[in-house]
């Protein structure tokens, strides 16, 4: 099974193959991974045995496995990057998540190709050119709103649409930041993002006066659309991806089934849609995203602009209210717990901020329970390292060993597929015809004497006892029935008979869901080749090698600059382009003046200088579009240690008649 019109995919991510068997079992309906290179995340590949692994186990519920293979590529890695393809396509691998358009010239395995969120998807005619090429599933940007995001889907009218509905959010529109490579030689492009982002910065106006003093003003919040998921379904989203390939198995397994409780209550309200794979799980925790590393949370730019998006203060993870400080001794401390908080335990990590509002942690070592809701803790700390502790002071939990124990544990969920078992009594012995609930079925018999019950409802009880024994397996006996020979006079058959033909049955069932499973289907390209929706591209394309050259080229481009990351833009240019804005969020927006008496007209949308240490960087904003570019240039240093590689792309538009 896939997505489609009527189905719903929960898209979650695996850092390893046996965090994505976790993410099967908990309700993922696909999981996208890295394979063994070119995955767009640094430090987070996966050998071709253990994507062979993960891929057999998500086919037996109809899950889908798919492959990140979304860095930009040189011509050197083009070679590497085809022979990868084909390597995970025979281990089993459903679709390849693609950033490099390159990769389209390439002689590809018939694998089903989903458009990277670094493809950078904001339009209805971007999403559709890339369908009309060949991409069965896109992803848009995170920054789309709801009548934006309905636009798109409403341009599509075969490929799946994709959104990011929980995790970290990058500032940046996706493919669209370049200040890890300009400041570090790290490409983001290429999995290696410096994460520039998450710094305190000055924020320093036009005139030189200090507008935020060491503030995160790039860190934004994380995504959480947990409330508006009938809102997506009913705008045309069929894929909800849940962000976080570098994220602990723990919050995968939240993370995941706390969608899917939700995407479950979606699916029985509303019988015209179904899920896209088979099974149920069945959940031995309540999931909590709040539990899970976040900075807050935000639905971004959904419903609209909000001056709350951003975790200015912090890009770490405070954590769940606790309580406060009562008391603070020489080597320990005294708190008291908000009601309804669970206890504390040793080993839990605690946060607060100190009086300049920076965040503050520590771990208990030891914590000793002084009746009701009063606690005694030793950090493991010296106390006099610790700034500002101080009687009074919020303290959160970013760490509940409590709740780590739990969800670390390996039994927190189980999927079954329903299964309907029906025993018949046949001249020769037993047969047992089973059907899932999918329409797969299997019919198997055994040879065995017949001998007469004693006890009719006893022995109709056995049957359904043995038969329902399916704890091992991957279904769940929906409904069990029995045909006797002699209609109201089933027979006895010793329990050893009847599993043995259970194990049978469950077997051949398998097999026929295996014989049964089908690779997604290739989207063919159009023909003619459809045209790019611009004949002008710039660096900001993230054109890499000859190959994707030709493809634009090919898509009816006349002009195409090299990527970034080739090193030919040595002057200032946009090194990010995003939909947040530093001077909305600080209340400076010439927008926000407008009828504010004494205020309209004063406030301008002149550029402000963001400083760390010694990098600078100028924000312009462009209030037409409503976005913000970060502006600067590559350093010095990045030039000497790294090479670019030179690109012979056209560098004007070309004279007609006359050959490149």
């Amino acid at each position: 099974m896939s997505a489609s019109p009527k189905h719903l995919e929960l898209l979650a991510p695996a850092r390893t193959a046996d965090i994505g068997i976790a993410a099967i079992n908990h309700g993922a309906d696909a999981v996208y991974i890295g394979g063994p290179a070119f995955g767009a995340r640094h430090n987070a590949s996966n050998e071709l045995a253990d994507i062979e692994r993960l891929t057999r186990h998500a086919h037996r519920y109809g899950a889908r496995i798919f492959i990140t293979l979304n860095t930009i590529l040189r011509d050197d890695e083009l070679e590497g990057a085809r022979r990868l393809a084909w390597q995970v396509y025979e281990a089993g691998a459903d679709a390849l998540i693609v950033q490099d358009m390159g990769l389209l010239e390439l002689d590809l395995p018939p694998i089903q190709l989903h458009a990277s969120t670094q493809c950078d998807i904001r339009t209805p005619e971007k999403a559709r050119f890339l369908q009309d090429a060949g991409f069965s599933q896109v992803v848009v940007a995170r920054e789309l709103t709801l009548p934006q995001i309905r636009a798109v889907a409403d341009s599509l009218d075969g490929a799946v649409l994709e959104f990011f509905v929980h995790g970290a959010l990058c500032v940046a529109y996706s493919g669209q930041c370049f200040i890890s490579h300009a400041h570090t030689g790290r490409s983001a492009n290429r999995g290696d993002c410096s994460q520039a982002c998450r710094l305190p910065y000055e924020v320093v106006d036009s005139q030189g006066r200090i507008v935020a003093h060491q503030k995160h003003v790039l860190s934004m919040k994380d995504n959480d659309q947990s409330a508006n998921l009938r809102a997506l379904i009913d705008a045309g989203v069929r894929s909800f991806k849940i962000e976080g390939r570098y994220k602990d198995m723990a919050y995968v397994k939240n993370i995941t089934g706390h969608y899917r409780r939700l995407l479950d209550e979606v699916l029985d309200e509303r019988p015209g849609l179904a899920r896209a794979s088979s099974g149920r799980s069945t959940l031995f925790f309540t999931p909590d995203p709040e539990r899970s590393f976040n900075r807050g949370s935000t639905d971004y730019f959904v419903n609209g602009r909000k001056d709350d998006i951003g975790a200015f203060d912090t890009p770490k993870h405070a954590g769940l209210p606790l309580g406060w400080v009562s008391k603070v001794a020489a080597d320990h401390f005294e708190l008291e717990l908000a009601e309804g908080v669970g206890a504390l335990n040793n080993g839990d990590a605690l946060t607060y901020f100190d009086l300049q509002k920076e965040l503050v942690g520590l771990r208990v070592n030891v914590a000793e329970p002084l009746g009701g809701a009063r606690w005694r803790a030793w950090p493991n700390e010296a106390l006099d390292t610790l700034k500002d502790l101080r009687r009074g002071a919020e303290l959160s939990r970013n760490r509940d060993m409590a709740w780590d124990r739990m969800i670390e544990s390996e039994r927190t969920a189980e999927r079954r597929i329903a299964a309907d078992l029906m025993l018949l009594e046949t001249p020769e012995g037993l047969a047992l015809q089973l059907q899932d609930e999918d329409g797969h079925a299997a019919y198997v018999e055994l040879v065995h004497a017949h001998q007469d019950a004693r006890d009719a409802a006893k022995a109709e009880a056995a049957v359904h006892e043995a038969l329902g024994k399916l704890g091992n397996t991957v279904f769940a006996a929906r409904e069990i029935s029995l045909q006797p020979l002699r209609a109201g006079r089933p027979g006895f058959w010793p329990a050893s008979v009847l599993n043995q033909l259970r194990r049978e049955g469950i077997a051949a069932l398998e097999q026929a869901r295996t014989q049964a499973w089908t690779r997604l289907p290739r989207a063919r390209p159009v023909e003619p080749p459809a045209p790019y929706p611009e004949d002008t591209l710039s660096y900001l394309a993230n054109v890499y090698n000859q190959a994707a050259f030709r493809f634009y080229v090919k898509h009816g481009v006349k002009v195409v600059d090299a990527a970034y990351e080739s090193q030919e833009e040595l002057g200032e240019v946009s090194l990010m382009i995003t939909k947040h804005c530093v001077r909305f969020s600080l209340s400076l927006c010439p927008k926000q003046a407008k009828g504010v008496t004494g205020v309209q007209g004063t406030v301008r949308a002149e550029p402000m200088q963001l400083i760390n240490g010694k990098e600078k960087l100028t924000l312009r904003f462009d209030c037409k579009p409503c976005e913000m570019h970060v502006v600067g240039k590559i350093k010095k240093s990045v030039l000497k240690e790294s090479v670019g590689v030179p690109m012979q792309f056209y560098r004007k538009r070309p004279v007609p008649g006359v050959q490149a």
